[in-house]
C-alpha cells in the first residue's frame, strides 16, 4: 500500500487499513476521529483500534477540531511530521497552507493571505472549505495551539506569555482554544518538569520529528558542508545558523535526536516567543522533515540505474534554505566556483551587509541581509566580478519589490519565469531556487556537471532524466549529487567539487 492519498477526499477503506496496522508512514496524512470518545488520533495510535462504523477521517486537525474533537493525549497528533502534500502540490491550496504554516494569518491576517495568493477572502475561503472542510481561521488556530502546547510542556513561562506568544488575542481565547483541542486546562497539560533534554538556559528544546527511514546526520552534513561563517556554523555533529524571523533574528542548534529515531533535536534562542511557530516551521522546511520517503523511494528505486543508490541511501532528503530569498542570492553567489569559494563569498557578503546579533552566540555574528539591505549595499570589496555583483543588486531590487516573489506561497512556475528574466540569472540557478529555495520536489538541474557525471556512469542522459524520474526528480538530483561528491553527504571522504 503506497501513501499517497487522492487529492481533496480521504478514501475510508484504505485510512481504516492504515489505522487497523497502526502504519506511521500516514502519520500528518490524516488523522481518526473516533465518535465514542470524542478525540481525533494518528494513524499509528498504539491505543485499541476502533470499529470502522466508529470513526470518521479529516485531512488536518483543524477540520477535526472543527467537527468537535479533540487531541488524543496519547498519541499526540499534533507532534507528527505536517502532511508531504503541501509540499508536493503547486495549486492555491497547497500555497495557501504553506503560508499559514509560516505564520502569513498571524502576521497579515486572512486578508493578508489571501492578498499574497491573488485572491479574495471569499474565493480563499471556498477553496480551502471545500477541500479541507475549514476556513483558513480555524487552520490558523489549530497552528496556535500546537505552539502553545509546545511552550507549555518545554517552558517554565507564566500562562499569559504562552498565550500572547503562540498568537492568542486574549487569556480566555487561550483558554478556551486549549480546552478544546486538548480536553483539559493549560496548567494540565503542563508536566511537574518541563522537559527540556538537557538545553542551555534561555533556548529551547523542541524534537522535530520525520517519517523513517530518515538520516540526518547525513541531511546535517550536507548542510554543514556549505555553511558560511558568521551565518552558520558545523562542529562535526550539530548545525547551527541564524534564522531572520518576522519579529527579529533567531539561533537554531540541529542535531540528531539522541535516541536514534527519525527526528532531529534544536534547541531555538528566540529573539520573540511568537516567532516559534514560524521557526519550527522553517527548520522543518530547511531538513526537509514532511517528506514521504516511501513514495519517492518507491518511484526512483523502479529505475535500475537509481535502484543501487535509492537501496544505500533510502530516503534521502532535500535540504532546503528556511528562506528562498536567502537561497536565490546564494546560489548565484555560488555559480562556477567550488563549495569553498561560495561559502567565503556568501562569508563576505553577510558581514558587508547582514544585520549584526545583539550579541554574537558562539561563530555566529549575522543574519542574512534581508532584499532592500542588500540592493543598497556596496559589494565593491567582496570579491565578486562586475557582472555578478550587478546580478547581485538586480536580484535583490527584484525581491525587494516583489517582481520576483519567492516566499512559500509562492507560484513555483511563475517564480521560475521570473527568475529567468533577470540579467545573469540562468536555467541552472533558476532551477536551483526551485529545488532548495522553493523546496520543489520535481525539479531538474540542466547543465549540472556533477549530474552529468554521475548519469554518464549510470549510462543515461539529461533527456531521460527530464521523464523518468517524475514527480520526484529533486530526490534523484540529491542521489546523484552523492554519487558525484561524496564529500557532501559521507563523513572521511575529500572531494569538494559541487556545483550548489
Amino acid at each position: 500500500m503506497t501513501t499517497t492519498l487522492e487529492r481533496g477526499q480521504l478514501d475510508v477503506e484504505r485510512c481504516y487499513r492504515a489505522v487497523s496496522s497502526r502504519d506511521p508512514r500516514f502519520d500528518g496524512w490524516f488523522v481518526t476521529a473516533v465518535h465514542t470518545t470524542g478525540i481525533y488520533c494518528r494513524p499509528s495510535c498504539p491505543a485499541r483500534t476502533p470499529l470502522e462504523r466508529n470513526v470518521s477521517f479529516h485531512s488536518t486537525a483543524a477540520a477535526a477540531q472543527a467537527a468537535g474533537f479533540r487531541a488524543c493525549r496519547r498519541c499526540r497528533p499534533d507532534a507528527v511530521p505536517g502532511s508531504p502534500e503541501w509540499d508536493a502540490r503547486a495549486d492555491v491550496v497547497a500555497r495557501a497552507m504553506r503560508l499559514i504554516a509560516d505564520g502569513e494569518v498571524e502576521r497579515a491576517g486572512v486578508g493578508g493571505l489571501a492578498a499574497r495568493l491573488g485572491y479574495s477572502e471569499r474565493q480563499l475561503h471556498r477553496l480551502l472549505t471545500g477541500e479541507l472542510g475549514v476556513g483558513p481561521l480555524a487552520l490558523a488556530r489549530a497552528q496556535r495551539a500546537q505552539t502553545a502546547r509546545l511552550l507549555i510542556e518545554t517552558t517554565r513561562l507564566p500562562m499569559a506569555d504562552v498565550a500572547f506568544a503562540a498568537g492568542f488575542a486574549s487569556i480566555r481565547q487561550f483558554n478556551d482554544t486549549v480546552r478544546a483541542v486538548f480536553g483539559t486546562t493549560p496548567s494540565a497539560l503542563r508536566p511537574a518538569t518541563p522537559r527540556s533534554d538537557g538545553g542551555p538556559p534561555g533556548w529551547l528544546t523542541l524534537r522535530l520529528a520525520a517519517r523513517a527511514p530518515f538520516a540526518a546526520d547525513e541531511v546535517l552534513l550536507f548542510l554543514g558542508a556549505h555553511a558560511t561563517p558568521g551565518l552558520e556554523e558545523w562542529d562535526g555533529t550539530t548545525f547551527s545558523r541564524v534564522l531572520d524571523l518576522p519579529h527579529g533574528p533567531a539561533v537554531v542548534r540541529l542535531s540528531p535526536s539522541p535516541d536514534g529515531g527519525p527526528a532531529v533535536l534544536a534547541r531555538l534562542r528566540l529573539s520573540e516567543l511568537r516567532d516559534l511557530g514560524v521557526a519550527v516551521a522553517r527548520c522543518r522546511r530547511l531538513l526537509d522533515l514532511d517528506a514521504d520517503p516511501a513514495a519517492v523511494d518507491a518511484v526512483l528505486g523502479a529505475d535500475p540505474a537509481l535502484a543501487p543508490l535509492v537501496s544505500g541511501a533510502p530516503g534521502r532528503r532535500v535540504p532546503a534554505a528556511p528562506d528562498a530569498d536567502e537561497l536565490a542570492v546564494r546560489a548565484v553567489l555560488g555559480q562556477q566556483v567550488s563549495v569553498a569559494g561560495a561559502r567565503t563569498l556568501t562569508a563576505r557578503v553577510v558581514a558587508t551587509a547582514g544585520r549584526p546579533l545583539a550579541e554574537p552566540v558562539g561563530t555566529l555574528t549575522h543574519a542574512f541581509p534581508c532584499p532592500a539591505a542588500l540592493a543598497d549595499a556596496d559589494l565593491s570589496a567582496v570579491g565578486l566580478t562586475g557582472a555578478r555583483r550587478r546580478t547581485v543588486h538586480t536580484l535583490a531590487a527584484a525581491l525587494a519589490e516583489g517582481t520576483v516573489a519567492l516566499d512559500p506561497g509562492a507560484d513555483r512556475e511563475a517564480a521560475h519565469r521570473q527568475l529567468l528574466a533577470l540579467p545573469g540569472i540562468g536555467p541552472w540557478t533558476a532551477a536551483l531556487v526551485g529545488l532548495r529555495g522553493l523546496a520543489d520536489p520535481d525539479v531538474w538541474l540542466p547543465g549540472d556537471l556533477a549530474l552529468r557525471r554521475s548519469l554518464t556512469a549510470l549510462g543515461s542522459s539529461d533527456t531521460d532524466a527530464a521523464t523518468r524520474w517524475r514527480p520526484w526528480r529533486s530526490y534523484a538530483v540529491l542521489h546523484l549529487w552523492a554519487l558525484a561528491v561524496p564529500a557532501l553527504f559521507t563523513r572521511g571522504t575529500t572531494d569538494e567539487r559541487s556545483p550548489s
